[in-house]
């Protein structure tokens, strides 16, 4: 079995290369029982991330690079998985805010619990975050809008830890419209309603504090994008 681990990245010069040896570390000293493959998804970085990413791949056989022209974390992530031959598809956040001891309990679900999709979950009970107050509102407010507008069971639509099986991607990757940080909600909400199993994990989780994300303008378009996908379940589109 193969499994796929996808960091997408955009202007990550400065962290990007301990991240990775940090992954590729862990990876190697646990020895795992099937092959995997780190890829470096660079969203159109304007610095020198995808240098930093080049020289990686060319050091090490199991890191690979993909160089996208546009940005956009769900454009990278669906042209890398549907790209794939492997049999289960990850992706966690450059910062690695997600304690990598959660990765192979991530894997395991899919790979020998029988699961089509798992996910880090911050929200959920046994979950260690430590976040702003400010992040904490925000996150538990979308999850419950996401709830209240998509009637869906998985508790935390947006932690940057997830996974899907190869049967997933080939299924879901191409009815899923967003291409930035909404990505993640849609695909979980049609899969779920297209029958496939979802596991939650819960994870230890620490807030990176120079974060990407533009909280005001995420908020709109996700707000935006639980409309648009609420009114294509009302027509039967994913049926």
């Amino acid at each position: 079995m193969k499994v796929l681990v996808v960091i997408p990245v955009y202007n990550e010069e400065k962290v990007l290369e301990q991240s990775v040896m940090e992954l590729y570390s862990y990876l190697s000293s646990k020895n795992p029982e099937f092959k995997w493959e780190i890829k470096i998804a660079d969203n159109a970085s304007t610095d020198r991330t995808l240098e930093v990413a080049t020289k990686l791949s060319q050091n090490f056989e199991s890191i690979t690079v993909s160089h996208l022209d546009e940005k956009g974390r769900g454009r990278a992530l669906k042209k890398v998985w549907s790209e794939s031959d492997a049999d289960i598809m990850t992706y966690m956040d450059v910062d690695l805010s997600t304690n990598l001891d959660s990765f192979f309990p991530m894997v395991n679900a899919m790979y020998k619990e029988g699961f089509d999709i798992a996910i880090g979950s911050r929200l959920m009970k046994g979950a260690n975050t430590t976040r702003s107050l400010k992040r904490e509102t925000i996150s538990r407010i979308y999850n419950l809008l996401v709830k209240l507008f998509l009637f869906t069971r998985f508790s935390d639509a947006q932690c940057g830890f997830k996974g899907v099986t190869r049967k997933v991607a080939k299924d879901v990757l191409p009815r899923v419209e967003n291409t930035n940080w909404f990505f993640d909600t849609e695909l979980l909400a049609i899969a779920e309603k297209k029958g496939y199993k979802i596991k939650d994990i819960p994870v230890k989780w620490i807030e990176d504090l120079d974060s990407r994300v533009k909280i005001v303008k995420t908020a709109t378009e996700d707000v935006r994008g639980l409309l648009r996908v609420r009114r294509e379940f009302r027509k039967g589109k994913y049926k």
